[in-house]
C-alpha cells in the first residue's frame, strides 16, 4: 500500500526557489510563476507508475522524478493551475487517497544565526550550489519531515522576504533549509516559511 508523505501544491514557484531546484532538476525546467504539484511517496518504486498516470491524465510537465532508498518523489508543473491540479487529482485517484491523507510536516529544527563570521560562512558555502552566505548577513536554518516540504518552506519565505537561497534539500530523509540576508529579512522569512507548514498542519 502507498504511503503518502508529501502532497504540496505551490501556486506560483519563484524566482530563487525555482533557479535553486533546476540545478539538479533533469526533467522539463519550469518558468517562474509556473504552478506545481509535488508528491512524495513510499515505497519509493511505486512513483513511477504514479508519473505515467500524472502525464497521461493531465497537459503538464515533470520535472523530476527521483526513486531513492526509501521514499520516491515526483514533481510536475504547468502554466495552468487548472492542468496541474488534474495531474494531482489523477495521482489522489490512482493512490486510493485524499488530498488530507498526507503526512504532515514536523518542524525538526528552527534556528537564526546572526551577523555570521567571515569563516563560518566559508564552510556553509562550501557545499551550496545556490547564492553564497556573505560575513555579517545572517542565516535562517530550518529542518523538517518529510523533505519534499522544505520546497514549499522556501518559496512561501521567498514571497514574503528579500532574502538569498543558500540550500535548498527536499529529497531524503529530512528536507533542510538555508537562507540568507539582513536580520529582519530572514526573520520575516522565518515567520512566512513556518507559517506555510503550520498551514499544512506541522507540528514542532
Amino acid at each position: 500500500m502507498t504511503d503518502l508523505r508529501a502532497f504540496i501544491f505551490i501556486d506560483q514557484l519563484q524566482p530563487q526557489t525555482l533557479a535553486y531546484t533546476s540545478t539538479w532538476m533533469r526533467g522539463t525546467l519550469p518558468r517562474a510563476r509556473m504552478a506545481a504539484q509535488i508528491i512524495e511517496i513510499a515505497p519509493g518504486l511505486d512513483v513511477e507508475a504514479l508519473t505515467d498516470t500524472v502525464l497521461k491524465s493531465a497537459e503538464v510537465r515533470a520535472g523530476f522524478l527521483v526513486v531513492e532508498r526509501q521514499f520516491g518523489t515526483l514533481q510536475f508543473h504547468a502554466y495552468s493551475t487548472a492542468e496541474v491540479q488534474a495531474g494531482a487529482e489523477a495521482a489522489l485517484a490512482a493512490m486510493g487517497k485524499k488530498r488530507d491523507e498526507a503526512e504532515r510536516p514536523k518542524i525538526m529544527a528552527s534556528k537564526i544565526v546572526t551577523r555570521v563570521d567571515d569563516q563560518h560562512a566559508f564552510l556553509m558555502n562550501r557545499n551550496k550550489t545556490g547564492s553564497m552566505v556573505l560575513g555579517g548577513e545572517s542565516v535562517y536554518l530550518l529542518e523538517c519531515q518529510p523533505a519534499a516540504y522544505a520546497i514549499l518552506a522556501c518559496n512561501e519565505a521567498e514571497k514574503e522576504a528579500d532574502i538569498k537561497v543558500i540550500d535548498m534539500r527536499m529529497i531524503g530523509a529530512n528536507g533542510r533549509l538555508y537562507l540568507a540576508g539582513t536580520e529582519a529579512d530572514v526573520r520575516n522569512a522565518r515567520d512566512a516559511a513556518e507559517r506555510a507548514l503550520r498551514e499544512a498542519g506541522a507540528t514542532g
